[in-house]
């Protein structure tokens, strides 16, 4: 019997390799300066890497389900792998096209992957504690660019580009695959000691053991989406506005507001296990609306705060729920369809994630152009929480209708 704790030990480690994606902006202006290409042109190649991955979770999902996670996670370590360590050769060839294929779309299919097999593993691992289990390993993508970034920033300028990607290629390859080898699915009806007893007491089950198919046709699923994807657009739209916004709105100067931001970074990170292990005991639609009444609140007051000790507390507070927003979606689906396909179900879930990643910003980038400051985003982005908060309260009451139903079942 392998130990449980190991298995989440690996899955922060394949999630700290793959988080370093967060870590991309650490090569624009070096690949700027030695090519001339512009800020839009290397950028693009982190826009991609997110495409892709969201892509490659929605539509590998079955592949992490009928191979298993240690497959999973050897082959996304060999796309992230190739994927880093191939941008050594694009940039030797000082080919922009052939870095969006190797990081692009080779490292964002290895990142899609990687992303959701430890975490699918983990919930069938940890039914006593589904928040913390997926947590721990989703807070690892968070700190990732904290980890990485200094490490980055020294090899650029000891060894140069290439050799950086080359190392780092191999560096995450050789993590990954070491943390999939050990990686493996329980056995058939395990259990934690004592849960039996703990779930009966509690009288908490699954509403339901679907197979990802048959998630699409519920409710349930469609309410989870809009609620990860608002969430995740609006906090994606403050993340990449951060740093004016520090300027404009509390006069911190550009030196400071950039601090700001990689601190702001650890608060994504800490989220990400605060809120899914609190999820455990307050529950996951709780924890959803919690999130939306929280934000609602800091999205109306942020653009009238002056006050940089009280900006920098807002700001802190919806990076959190931003965070947590990610650790708490694999717990949740383990809650509503089953762990029979989780994997695929979260895949399909974290196609919010790739189309927020594109709304968000733009949208928080068109209102700055449009009105010439961020404020007004701010206020629609208030207004699009309170919509999720109507669907947090819907997904409740089908939750407490779908239990009364079990419920009744049970007792005829």
């Amino acid at each position: 019997m392998k130990n449980r704790w190991l298995i989440a030990l690996c899955a922060v480690g394949i999630h700290l390799s793959i988080g370093s994606v967060y870590a991309w902006s650490n090569f624009t202006n070096p690949l700027s300066e030695e090519f001339g290409w512009s800020s839009s042109q290397v950028q693009f190649t982190f826009s991609l890497a997110i495409l892709f991955l969201g892509l490659s979770a929605a539509f590998l999902g079955w592949f992490v389900e009928k191979y298993g996670p240690r497959v999973a996670g050897i082959t996304a370590a060999i796309f992230f792998g190739i994927g880093v360590f191939g941008s050594g050769f694009a940039i030797q060839l000082e080919s922009l096209w052939l870095l969006y294929f190797f990081y692009g779309v080779l490292g964002g299919i290895g990142l899609g992957v990687g992303y959701i097999a430890p975490v699918s593993t983990l919930v069938k691992w940890f039914p006593d504690r589904r928040g913390l289990a997926t947590g721990m390993a989703i807070m690892g993508f968070g700190f990732a660019a904290a980890i990485a970034s200094p490490v980055m920033d020294f090899l650029i300028g000891s060894v140069g580009l290439a050799m950086t990607f080359y190392a780092l290629g191999i560096a995450y390859f050789s993590v990954m695959i070491l943390s999939s080898l050990y990686i493996a699915k329980p056995p058939k009806d395990w259990k934690p000691d004592g849960y039996e007893e703990k779930e009966k007491k509690q009288e908490k089950k699954d509403l339901a053991n679907m197979r990802a198919k048959e998630s699409l046709k519920t409710k349930r699923f469609y309410y989870l989406w809009v609620m990860l994807f608002i969430n995740v657009t609006c906090g994606i739209a403050v993340i990449s506005a951060a740093k004016p916004l520090a300027e404009e709105s509390v006069g911190i100067s550009p030196g400071n507001a950039a601090l700001l931001v990689g601190v702001m970074g650890i608060f994504n990170g800490a989220g990400r296990i605060a809120w899914a292990s609190a999820s455990d005991y307050i529950g996951r639609a709780n924890t959803y609306m919690i999130f939306f009444l929280l934000q609602i609140a800091l999205f109306v007051l942020l653009p009238w705060t002056t006050a940089a000790p009280l900006f920098i507390i807002f700001l802190a507070i919806i990076y959190t729920c931003y965070g947590g927003g990610f650790s708490t979606v694999p717990a949740f689906i383990g809650d509503l369809f089953g762990t029979k396909e989780l994997g695929a179900i979260h895949g399909y879930i974290l196609t919010a994630w790739a189309a927020a990643g594109l709304v968000g910003p733009q949208f928080a980038a068109f209102m700055k152009d449009t009105t010439g400051s961020y404020e007004t985003s701010l206020i629609f982005f208030a207004g699009l929480f309170v919509l999720a908060l109507v669907v947090s309260i819907l997904t409740k009451v089908d939750i407490r209708k779908k239990r009364q139903a079990m419920s009744d079942e049970k007792a005829s």
